[in-house]
């Protein structure tokens, strides 16, 4: 009887077998994008179960083992993950949708999803900064970003921006973000030498719960940038990008007259040539140079990329090779730059040990213009361009020699600032100021799991930079000739200098992640961090110049020194070295149940080579959680797809708090000395700087409430986000006796906050197998107010801080117009009375600043059967600035030396009485400059990118070698709506003064795949 139950039971036991092994089978399918074109290296997994996955191989292919009613996850950056339930069908054709508000979210040591993210982080993809034609990816993000203001004040190629997240943080201190590349804190960098299209995904982090784990360097928000990697078991994948761009000068609404009106209002003013013309000879002047055709011109720019990509089951790579290639639109400035990445990632067989080591090499080469935003009339290009005569000839100038002599000499424009273009067009001609730049990042990356739950891990991070310099004023040049000394035979210098900045990241982590029966999870993490930097520069100047050999930049053409050498030719030598260092340990946990509740702790110690052994050490911390409403019961069958409520608290520090740079300020608690003039004026050594050993980090305390939403059946997404930032311990000057060797002492005492409100939201208008429409848009708005002050008001001019009132907000006198008795300027007194003669007890504050308080963007893509428009606006509002260049062409008192503005044609005379320009001979010009008078409106809307283009079909490149083809067109900065009169109303300044102008950029660009 056993024995026969035995058999029937064993009988029962392979037929069930038998069955569980007919329920599973090899699923195979295609995963492709809306277009059409197959995505290799996409993530298949099943859903629970043996967890198995591969990835899709060149042509999007998979094959997989599966059950039936198990679920398959596929999962491709920059895309929605999708999920589909295995039946009776033995292929899956899954065409991946892009996700605009990436569900893959980046939080600094972790990633996580959109849903199961505790803080406030904004991610930008690839396909938002790929191909475009500029040198620094910052700039193609303006607008992109709720909170995130960036202004480019110049159109330099390779130029930095200003980079400012949620309001100004700081008075005197760094205030711009910290930046993470593949897990390298960098400084503040113009990343000219980083190229654009290695870049996956840059994640703006935000509020405490998102920064406070980077301590004292998370203080303005953190940037985090991913760049590209490859696919295990993925074949050989190669792609090519390149544009080629077209760069103009932007409009200005300035008036500039020409010959005759020069000339005419040169008579009227009896100044200047036109002063002894008649009005035919006037008419009649043949000469009219548009001087910006002599500064400016169309710059041609090329950028070529090729990357290839593979994987083999333990080892993926991706390598790029790009070259970059920008004139710019003044004269002689350019970036050239070569850019080589390779990236690898590595795994154990048994799935316990992972690395990964990314090494990127760039050299670039720029030409930069002397002396911008100066009013140098014999160096900065800018001044010849805005303020040359028209009547001037270029043909005047033949060398610098022949200028000299001209100016020297008593004919037409001698000894006068007339002459300015020509001497603008010299030292175009014969100037040299270029810089090499080398910069090399490595990274090294390795985890190993010593369990299931428990993982060590660490990162080591280097970059190096390398900064040669050469600025020339040339022995012929106009310059040399006329700031000679008295028996100077030998004219000219040349300036090398050379900056090497090495930095060193260590990172060593241990991770715990577990999940406890089905609905707890537990992701913690212990750190330590060693930081080490150092700078060193040197540099050398040789005075005089031998023309007949002289060749800039090899050393030929230097005077030999000895002891009989002229003192003229005495090289100038300097020399600095600086360290920095940091040391921390910090750790996190984050709790979640069951995907609807999620709570996030940290708290880091830094220590700081900048503070005395009291203060060195700061302490940073965070709280964060969020409630997943859309995931209860009460919300089932309601419009929303997601919708999530979640809020932070916490500290960060800032310990650069002079200046953007970690060098700045190395010795702020020392009593440092200098060589100077003491009693009777004898050699003295004096008190250089008054150490104050309380010195300690600026904190920030921020608060933020922010809700994540999607609806109607996701086509509506958005995120509201409220905060509030405070920082404490400002370093200020608070004022000292005189008894101390110094008028003021550097000292923690002040308070800063902002306050704002921030908005993102994009909707699918239109969303078919062959049309879609998506409209996107954000804004915030930031107000910024002073808590406290050492003294309750810093007095700075024409700006001032006080207590409840905005950063740097305009403090000048109001000016009330021309009066039509004298036509002189009016202003208004303290007493609410009108007067010609103000002083500075007369100003008042505004309420005004070049700090923006709105800012956004807002745009669309369009795309049919292939074909794609996308256009992309900002906007800034209510920021202020003064407008220096329109005062110069306003100014009547450099009438025959300098153009001037049509807007003098309307000058106060006694038959023009009402009129807002004063009379060619007013009395108190002085006065305006302590007024409102060129205070100007620069809010703008800008049409900062357009792009239009068509993508081929995989199935019309089906019988051709590619796998993929697109060409478009695009433009940037193509209009600017606003009131500001000048070349570009974007603008970091509080005023503008013969800046390089950012400039319009046309392109055409091929991108092949194969």
């Amino acid at each position: 009887m056993k024995s026969k139950f035995t058999w029937i039971f064993t009988l029962l036991l392979a037929f069930f077998i038998q069955f569980a092994f007919a329920q599973e089978k090899t699923v195979t399918g295609t995963v492709t994008d809306p277009t059409g074109m197959s995505i290799p290296g996409v993530n298949v997994k099943v859903v629970g179960g043996s967890g198995q996955s591969v990835q899709t191989d060149f042509d999007g292919n998979f094959s997989i083992q599966v059950s039936v009613n198990q679920k398959l996850e596929f999962s491709f950056v920059s895309m929605k993950t999708q999920i589909v339930t295995v039946g009776a069908s033995g292929k899956y054709n899954v065409q991946l949708q892009p996700s605009d508000l990436d569900e893959v979210v980046v939080e600094a040591f972790r990633t996580t999803t959109r849903a199961t993210s505790n803080v406030a982080v904004t991610t930008i993809t690839a396909k938002t900064i790929e191909g475009r034609p500029n040198a620094n990816f910052i700039q193609t993000l303006q607008g992109q970003v709720p909170g995130l203001n960036i202004t480019t004040g110049s159109g330099q190629p390779g130029a930095n921006s200003t980079v400012i997240l949620r309001g100004y943080g700081s008075v005197n201190g760094n205030v711009e973000p910290l930046y993470v590349i593949d897990g390298m804190p960098l400084n503040v960098d113009n990343f000219r030498s980083l190229n654009p299209n290695d870049i996956e995904s840059l994640s703006v982090l935000k509020d405490a719960g998102a920064t406070s784990i980077y301590g004292n360097r998370g203080a303005n928000g953190v940037i985090v940038v991913k760049t590209k990697k490859g696919s295990f078991e993925s074949p050989l994948r190669i792609k090519y990008l390149g544009t080629t761009s077209f760069t103009r000068l932007q409009d200005n609404k300035y008036n500039k007259m020409n010959s005759r009106q020069l000339l005419s209002l040169e008579n009227r003013a009896g100044k200047g040539l036109g002063a002894t013309l008649t009005q035919d000879e006037i008419n009649n002047y043949a000469t009219d140079t548009d001087w910006y055709d002599q500064i400016f011109r169309t710059g041609h720019s090329q950028n070529h990329v090729l990357s290839l990509t593979s994987g083999g089951k333990n080892l993926s790579s991706f390598t790029s090779i790009g070259y970059f290639d920008q004139e710019g639109v003044v004269a002689k400035t350019s970036l050239q730059r070569f850019n080589f990445r390779n990236n690898m990632n590595g795994k154990s067989n048994n799935g316990k040990f992972d690395y990964s080591t990314a090494v990127t090499i760039n050299y670039s080469k720029r030409s930069e213009a002397s002396n911008l935003g100066t009013g140098a009339v014999n160096i900065n290009p800018l001044v010849g361009a805005n303020n040359g005569a028209p009547y001037l000839s270029p043909d005047m100038y033949t060398n610098g020699l022949d200028l000299y002599n001209q100016y020297t000499g008593t004919g037409f424009g001698s000894g006068t600032l007339l002459l300015s273009p020509l001497m603008l067009m010299d030292i175009l001609k014969t100037g040299t100021n270029e810089f090499n730049e080398l910069k090399m990042l490595s990274n090294f990356q390795a985890n190993y799991k010593l369990t299931d739950d428990l993982t060590l891990g660490t990162t080591f991070a280097a970059d190096y930079t390398q900064n040669v310099g050469l600025r020339v004023q040339d022995p012929r040049s106009f310059n040399s000739y006329v700031f000679r000394n008295s028996g100077e035979d030998y004219l000219g210098f040349q300036t090398e200098s050379l900056a090497q900045d090495f930095s060193a990241n260590i990172n060593t982590r241990l991770n715990y992640n577990h999940t406890f029966g089905e609905n707890h999870n537990i992701d913690a993490s212990l750190f330590t961090e060693y930081y080490k930097s150092h700078f060193k520069s040197f540099s050398a100047t040789q005075n005089g110049l031998n023309p007949k050999v002289f060749v800039p930049g090899n050393g030929a053409g230097y005077i030999g020194f000895n002891s009989d050498t002229s003192p003229f030719y005495v090289p100038d030598v300097s020399s600095s070295k600086i360290t920095a260092g940091l040391f921390s340990y910090f750790g996190s946990v984050n709790y979640s149940y069951a995907d609807r509740f999620g709570l996030g702790l940290t708290a880091r110690r830094d220590a700081s080579y900048r503070f005395s052994e009291t203060n060195r050490w700061g302490t940073f911390w965070s709280v964060d959680a969020r409630w997943n409403i859309d995931r209860e019961k009460f919300m089932e069958g309601s419009v929303f797809n997601m919708l999530k409520l979640r809020g932070s608290y916490g500290t960060t520090g800032n310990q650069n708090i002079s200046g953007q740079s970690i060098y700045n300020l190395p010795n702020g608690s020392r009593t440092l000395f200098a060589s100077g003039s003491g009693y009777a004026n004898l050699p003295a050594y004096v008190v250089g700087q008054l150490g104050n050993s309380d010195l300690k980090w600026e904190t920030i305390a921020q608060g933020d409430i922010g809700v994540d939403f999607e609806v109607f059946d996701s086509k509506l997404r958005g995120t509201v986000d409220v905060y509030r930032k405070t920082t404490k311990d400002l370093y200020q000057t608070s004022p000292l006796s005189a008894i101390n060797g110094q008028f003021s002492q550097f000292a923690n005492n002040g308070s800063l906050r902002n306050s704002g409100v921030e908005l993102l939201v994009s909707y699918d208008v239109i969303k078919t197998t062959d049309f879609t429409l998506t409209v996107t848009g954000n804004g915030s708005y930031n107000k910024n107010e002073f808590v406290k002050l050492p003294t309750g008001s810093v007095d700075n001019g024409t700006a001032i801080n006080v207590v409840g009132g905005q950063l740097n907000q305009y403090y000048v006198i109001p000016y009330v117009g021309v009066n039509p008795a004298t036509g002189n300027l009016l202003f208004r007194n303290a007493e609410g009375g009108l007067t010609e003669t103000p002083d500075n007890g007369d100003r008042r504050m505004t309420g005004k600043s070049y700090v923006p308080k709105y800012q956004g963007g807002f745009g669309f893509d369009a795309n049919y059967k292939g074909f794609y428009l996308t256009a992309q606006f900002s906007y800034v509002q209510d920021v202020w600035r003064f407008d220096t260049d329109l005062d110069g062409l306003q100014n009547p008192a450099s009438i025959g030396v300098q153009n001037k503005s049509t807007d003098l044609d309307r000058a106060w005379t006694p038959d023009n009485r009402y009129t807002d320009i004063p009379s060619l001979g007013f009395t108190n010009k002085g006065f305006d400059f302590s007024s409102d008078r060129y205070l100007r409106d620069a809010s703008y809307v800008r049409l900062r990118y357009t792009s239009i283009g068509y993508t081929f079909p995989a199935k019309t490149l089906a019988k051709t070698p590619f796998a993929g083809l697109k060409a478009y067109f695009q433009a940037e900065n193509l209009y600017t709506w606003t009131k500001w009169r000048g070349w570009d109303a974007e603008s970091p300044r509080s005023e503008d003064a013969y800046q390089y102008p950012t400039p319009k950029i046309f392109s055409v660009g091929l991108e092949v795949q194969l």
